[in-house]
């Protein structure tokens, strides 16, 4: 599973953070930082959390 995060789209509301701290890490701005490699074991879910709370709908998970 592989998390893909649309820079250009993100507003820095950091909702996804919020959802999932383990996998969405901000910038100074706020803003979210992409997300390098596959999603670990177990944070499956936590990685369609940041998705779902997304109100630009940057993130997509796949």
């Amino acid at each position: 599973m592989k998390i893909t995060l649309d820079t250009t789209v993100c507003s820095g509301h950091a909702r996804c953070a919020a959802a999932a701290p383990e996998l969405f890490r901000l910038d100074d701005d706020g803003y979210a930082l992409p997300f390098h490699g596959e999603v670990p074991d177990g944070l499956e879910e936590a990685a369609r959390d940041g998705e779902r709370t997304c109100p630009e709908r940057a993130i997509t998970v796949e």
